[in-house]
Order: C-alpha cells, then sequence, then structure tokens
C-alpha cells in the first residue's frame, strides 16, 4: 500500500493537519507525520523534498500558515504530488496570505492546493490520487461518498 506524508510548518498547525491524518487511516493507508519548517529548518525541508520518493512516500500533504512557502518548496524539489494546505495562524492576514502563497505557484511547479484548514480534503484528494491505480481503494472511496449522499438525504428527510 501506499505511504502519505503529512508535514507541516511548525506544531500549531497539527490541530487543522490532523484532520488529513485521520482520513488516511480511515482508509487504512500508511501515514507519516512531521514538522518540516520551509524558514526555520531550510537543510531538512530539501532533505525531505528531494529524498520522499526514495521512502515509499507516494503523495505530500504540506499545510503551512503565514507567508506558506512549505508546499511550493517541497513541490520543486520532489517528484511527488503536493497537496497545500493553507492553514490560518495567529500571524495570519485572515489566511489569504497562505492561500495565496500556496496557489499561485508557477508553471512547472504545481501544488494542489484546497480550502483554507481544508486537511480533510487533503487527505481526501490524497486517497483518490492513489486509488486510481488501486482498484480497492478506488471502492472503498466510492464508498465514502456514497455514505456522504446518504448523509444528505437523510439530513433533507429529517427537516
Amino acid at each position: 500500500m501506499a505511504k502519505v506524508s503529512v508535514i507541516m510548518g511548525s506544531k500549531s498547525d497539527f490541530p487543522i493537519m490532523k484532520q488529513a491524518v485521520e482520513i488516511l487511516k480511515k482508509f487504512q493507508i500508511e501515514v507519516e507525520v512531521d514538522i518540516v519548517s520551509a524558514h526555520r529548518t531550510p537543510e531538512k525541508m530539501v532533505d525531505f523534498a528531494k529524498n520522499a520518493h526514495t521512502r515509499g512516500i507516494s503523495v505530500i500533504i504540506a499545510g503551512a500558515g503565514g507567508a506558506a512557502h512549505l508546499p511550493g518548496m517541497v513541490a520543486s524539489l520532489s517528484p511527488l504530488p503536493v497537496i497545500g494546505v493553507p492553514v490560518k495562524s495567529s500571524n495570519s492576514i485572515d489566511g489569504w496570505d497562505s492561500i495565496l502563497s500556496i496557489l499561485q505557484m508557477p508553471n512547472g511547479v504545481p501544488v494542489a492546493t484546497v480550502a483554507l484548514n481544508a486537511a480533510q480534503n487533503a487527505g481526501i484528494l490524497a486517497v483518490q490520487i492513489i486509488g486510481s491505480t488501486n482498484p480497492e481503494l478506488q471502492q472503498s472511496m466510492l464508498e465514502f461518498k456514497n455514505e456522504l449522499k446518504q448523509k444528505v438525504l437523510k439530513d433533507a428527510e429529517n427537516l
């Protein structure tokens, strides 16, 4: 089974990023979690990004707040798909700085970007990426989507 790495710029990002970890575990995908700061531990970030694919990682989910350089810098160095999670941090400008820092990548360095604080969606997207070549995982995703549908139908019925 594939392995996903969930990284973040600081410990304060973990309450948001744990949503990605939880969804990955729900789908029984092996996950590693680490703090990798683009600004405070740049050497660690470079080593991580250059070598993640050699360690069996299939997708990287990178969350960051403020200037939010982590997802883009990792994407610039790694051949793996990177999903960026903009995190509204204490020094944030309502999260817009994080969103734009992750979203506005130059051609050649794509970062799939989810909504502000939407780490769960990043986890779901990672599952879908891996599921595109794994029929069993793809079936689990179809069941998950059906559960979402059934919940909405039940909620509508109970209005």
